[in-house]
Formats: C-alpha cells, sequence, structure tokens
C-alpha cells in the first residue's frame, strides 16, 4: 500500500462529487476525509488535522464562507474553494477569509492537481517529485525503481521507458504526442528519435503485457500514445 502523503478535508454535499474527487485524488496518494455532520464541521476539522481543505460554498445548515472563518480561528491550513458560483463577489468573499485559491466548476481535474500541489509546495515546502509512486489500472507504478507491479508480476523497465509511462499517466486519457514526448526526452537529456520512441514503446507494450496491461497503452495513428483505463486493441 501507498502511505498517504497529505490528509485533504473534502467540505462537499454532492456525494457522487465527493468520490469522483476521492478517487482521483487517491491516485495521487492523498487521503480523503469527508464529513458526516455539516452541522459541526470544525469538531471533524479539529480530530482530523488536514493539510489541505477544499470546501464548496453552498453547503447545509451553513454556507462554506462560514466554515473558512470558522477553520481560520483555528489554523492557517490551506484553503480551497470549489464552487459552481461564479460570481466576482464570491472570489473576492472566499480570498477576504483567508482562502488560498477559488476553482469554479465544472472544473477539470489537472487543474484541481495542479493547484493542490502548487499550494502544498508552497506552505509545506514540499516537491511533487516526491511523489515517487502511482497507482494505474490496479497497478503500482514505482518511478524511482523504475517498477510496475500488481497481483500478477513486477516488471522492470529502463528509464526511457518509465518516463514515456510516467507522461503519458499525466495526462491519462488524453493523446500526448510523439512531438510531445520527443522534446520532453530531449529536455529530460534522454533524446531519442522518431524511430527510437516507436522502439521504447513497443518494448514497454510488450513488458506490461506480462502484467495483462500492454492493451491499456493505445496507439493515434498520426497522433501519438494515451494511456487509459479502460482495454483496448492495437496493432
Amino acid at each position: 500500500m501507498v502511505n498517504p502523503l497529505f490528509k485533504i478535508m473534502l467540505i462537499e454535499d454532492d456525494a457522487t462529487l465527493f468520490d469522483e474527487i476521492r478517487e482521483r485524488l487517491s491516485q495521487w496518494s492523498y487521503d480523503v476525509y469527508g464529513i458526516k455532520d455539516f452541522g459541526n464541521v470544525i469538531h471533524e476539522f479539529t480530530a482530523v488535522k488536514p493539510d489541505l481543505v477544499i470546501i464548496d460554498i453552498q453547503l447545509p445548515k451553513f454556507d462554506g464562507f462560514h466554515w473558512c472563518l470558522m477553520i481560520r480561528s483555528h489554523s492557517n491550513v490551506p484553503i480551497i474553494f470549489l464552487s459552481s458560483r461564479d460570481h466576482p463577489t464570491d472570489m473576492v468573499m472566499s480570498m477576504q477569509l483567508g482562502a488560498d485559491d477559488f476553482i469554479q466548476k465544472p472544473f477539470h481535474f489537472d487543474v484541481l492537481i495542479a493547484k493542490i500541489q502548487a499550494i502544498l509546495r508552497r506552505v509545506y515546502n514540499y516537491s511533487t517529485d516526491r511523489m515517487e509512486l502511482k497507482t494505474w489500472c490496479g497497478a503500482t507504478v514505482d518511478y524511482e525503481n523504475n517498477t510496475v507491479t500488481n497481483d500478477k508480476a513486477t516488471i522492470e523497465l529502463t528509464k526511457n521507458e518509465i518516463f514515456i509511462l510516467k507522461h503519458l499517466l499525466e495526462k491519462k486519457n488524453k493523446i500526448v504526442s510523439r512531438t510531445e514526448l520527443i522534446k520532453s526526452l530531449w529536455d529530460d537529456e534522454r533524446f531519442v528519435s522518431d524511430n527510437t520512441l516507436t522502439v521504447n514503446v513497443n518494448r514497454l507494450r510488450k513488458k506490461l503485457d506480462a502484467l495483462g496491461l500492454g492493451g491499456f497503452i493505445e496507439t493515434k495513428i498520426g497522433q501519438g500514445y494515451m494511456a487509459k483505463e479502460e482495454a483496448i486493441k492495437y496493432d
């Protein structure tokens, strides 16, 4: 099991959205806590002692502004508002009450995780390079040791292969162009040519086949590659 890096309290009464955010954040090794009693949020906050709070404005009994003010009377923990309300006064109010950021719904998860990481780096002098483990399709990807493990086996990857996999997983379910991959490898002083990239991706797939994961890396002809959560077929 991956040890949680930080505790995040998510004050959100939409159960479906809460579950989705918790699942996505857990993939980044964050330990996410919800609220059982929206009439006594501060009690649960004190018990959990989270490293970061994400809070909606519209909540049962008392709104997010109320709880932000209450939290600020107890702690300087970073706070991110996550709300469908888009009036400028809401954003101004959140900042005046001591929030660190405001994200409007609907939102892209990549934006949320980027803001979380930026705040954690600033507040706790934390580097996201320390996030060396990631879960993907039931497997654990260890960036430090260049391995991928599931209940079937453990495979070892070359530096190029783990770099390519990491880059694809950072943009999971999105197409990453061949040009972007090559440029990233170049910037990281691991230059590969177009043909070498093809060879590395094919080797990566072959190794992932031992875990039943080879089909989760899809080729988009004329575009690039995509790491997916659902199995696909490739030639």
